[in-house]
């Protein structure tokens, strides 16, 4: 592959990460789709409409994206979702991290993107205080910590998906154990979301997951097929485009840290926009253009220094914990999840364990206080 097809094939992944990014943003916006909120809904009212919005989302996801493994179209063994490697206590540490953090600073990071691009500057403050705080993570002060709940681990024998871990159970080969368990898994979350009639008193929670559900298969198919290529310096494949050179699909808080790392080193030819950049960037951008368009933009602000603080540390509870739980509400919750994951799923309860913790503590917290 010359070194032109190259640069073209990484900015393709690129502005298709962009574009799906912007509707994954204006539909978040016009649909209220919030993880947290959802969490809250069910905890303090008992609604749990914006909760099937989530579950719907993440059948849509799993069945798309099995249905692309089974056909061959991506290869799932290819992600930082997938390994023989299952660091069990840092999907339970930084998933119930994360959950406490998104309560404190009114959203996980996807909500934040969408409120940065309707005008809210407390989510501004957010996510630049999450950004560096999973930067950090990364390669920073905090990245020790992390590794060091990392090292706790269980070595499975195969990948760690319910297809790898369940198809010698039923007799199954592995793509068909796919399309199996992804039509079971995704069938019975979806039974569960549209046959309950009050989910449909608000239509845009269908909307909201069904549409956020697809764009995280879009995704796999762009960096798992479409970007997916052998390097020609290397001649191994790789996806071209993504910071780990792996499938990505939709997830907010690496991403996040590597926005601040390209800003603050923006002269440093080793530092380009990637396909988790530009997703972003569309998030922010998608949510401007619904909240202008239906003149939804307002700048809003924190009430008080108490209320500051207190998003301030949600959004680095948040940075920390979603980088060393290898996700978010979407990234883990969603597009993880969509590969059947282990970890994911430890992930994904893990989140709403710490949220619904938090939620359940202010409210004992305000009742003693009354």
């Amino acid at each position: 592959m010359a070194e032109i097809d190259v640069n073209t094939l990484t900015r393709t992944v690129i502005w298709w990460g962009f574009g799906l990014g912007v509707i994954f943003g204006f539909f978040a916006n016009k649909t209220n789709f919030c993880t947290m909120g959802a969490v809250s809904d069910v905890v303090n009212m008992g609604d749990w409409g914006r909760m099937r919005a989530w579950l719907l989302a993440i059948a849509v996801a799993i069945i798309g994206t099995n249905y692309l493994a089974w056909s061959g179209a991506i290869n799932l063994g290819k992600t930082i979702y997938t390994s023989q490697n299952l660091p069990w206590l840092s999907h339970i540490v930084g998933g119930f991290l994360f959950g406490i953090g998104m309560t404190l600073a009114s959203g996980c990071g996807n909500k934040t993107l969408v409120r940065v691009g309707g005008g809210n500057l407390k989510a501004v403050v957010v996510f630049m205080y999450m950004a560096y705080a999973a930067y950090l993570t990364l390669k920073g002060v905090f990245a020790p910590v992390r590794i060091a709940i990392g090292q706790v681990q269980t070595q499975l024998p195969v990948p760690q998906t319910l297809p790898h871990l369940l198809q010698g159970s039923f007799g199954l080969d592995l793509p068909t154990a796919q399309l199996v368990f992804a039509l079971v898994i995704g069938g019975a979350l979806i039974a569960f979301v549209v046959f309950n009639r009050h989910f449909w008193e608000n239509k845009d929670n269908f909307l909201g997951g069904l549409v956020v559900g697809a764009v995280i298969v879009a995704g796999w198919y762009i960096t798992g097929h479409l970007g997916w290529a052998e390097n020609p310096e290397t001649l191994e494949e790789m996806a071209f485009g993504t910071n780990s050179k792996l499938l990505e699909s939709m997830s907010f808080i690496a991403p996040s840290a590597y926005t601040i790392e390209l800003w603050a080193l923006w002269t440093d030819k080793g530092t380009v926009v990637t396909w988790g950049i530009a997703t972003v960037f569309g998030v922010g951008i998608g949510s401007f253009l619904y909240a202008t368009a239906t003149k939804a933009f307002r700048w809003e602000h924190f009430i008080s220094a108490q209320d500051m603080f207190r998003h301030m540390i949600g959004a680095v509870l948040m940075g920390f914990g979603g980088v060393t739980a290898l996700g978010c509400t979407i990234g883990q919750g969603i597009t993880g999840f969509s590969t059947l994951s282990l970890g994911s799923i430890i992930t994904f309860l893990s989140i709403v364990a710490g949220a619904a913790a938090t939620m359940k503590y202010e409210y004992w917290r305000m009742m003693r206080e009354a």
